[in-house]
């Protein structure tokens, strides 16, 4: 039997194995199985937008809170990428319109050649903000572990969460579940190739932010309580 022959007869197999059934109610329950796992699969996105969408608000119109906390997007050759450089730029206005007090930065600081909070520090003191109100999270390694660290290791109850407009709702959710009472600017951006793979992974990513905020567990480091956020208050 030829290599051809075998892989012929391997599809012909796998084809018979996904045959619909042949009859009309095996077909009905394949067809409610199919409607049933589509819905299960969605549910986590309908949670997630849900939990956050009514509270999206731009830079106008967000609503005062002592902190803005800024989720790191990427560094490219050490300065802020264009989409953390957009959410950067929309937290130094809520600063500049006394919006917020101070600003929590959050990103990933895993190793020493890549410190997401250090440079999205130096872009703000060049726009404008105080150094001395600026606090930086150097353990944001997601969406969850800033959410829950801004709460337990920050003591932040009350905030404006700063994102692109893809990843805010998500943002929103968590930050809502780790106990943080929060609005979200959801920062708008050119609708390129990134933009549509942030819109799409968040498809995927709800069902990961759906067991965080129903189990809630640690982050991947939580250190000991820190007062930075509420030395820039003062």
């Amino acid at each position: 039997m030829t290599r051809r022959t075998r892989r012929t007869q391997w599809i012909r197999r796998a084809a018979g194995r996904l045959r619909l059934p042949g009859t009309r109610r095996g077909q009905r329950r394949a067809f409610q199985v199919a409607v049933l796992a589509c819905v299960l699969a969605l549910l986590p996105a309908t949670w997630m937008n849900a939990a956050g969408g009514s509270r999206v608000r731009t830079v106008e119109d967000v609503p005062a809170a002592p902190v803005a906390v800024v989720f790191g997007a990427g560094l490219w050759d050490g300065e802020p990428s264009p989409y953390l450089a957009h959410r950067l730029d929309a937290a130094a206005r809520l600063y500049e319109r006394g919006t917020v007090r101070a600003v929590l930065v959050t990103g990933d600081n895993s190793r020493e050649d890549y410190d997401e909070p250090d440079a999205m520090r130096a872009y703000l003191v060049a726009h404008g903000v105080p150094a001395g109100r600026i606090v930086s999270d150097y353990a944001g390694f997601d969406t969850w572990d800033s959410c829950t660290r801004a709460r337990r290791v920050f003591g932040v109850d009350r905030a404006v969460l700063v994102s692109q407009g893809f990843h805010i709702r998500r943002a929103l959710a968590l930050c809502g579940a780790a106990g943080v009472e929060a609005y979200g600017v959801g920062v708008d951006d050119r609708h390129d190739v990134t933009w549509y793979y942030g819109g799409t992974r968040e498809v995927f990513a709800a069902a990961k932010a759906a067991a965080e905020a129903a189990v809630r567990p640690d982050p991947h480091f939580l250190g000991p309580r820190e007062d930075g956020v509420a030395a820039a208050l003062r």
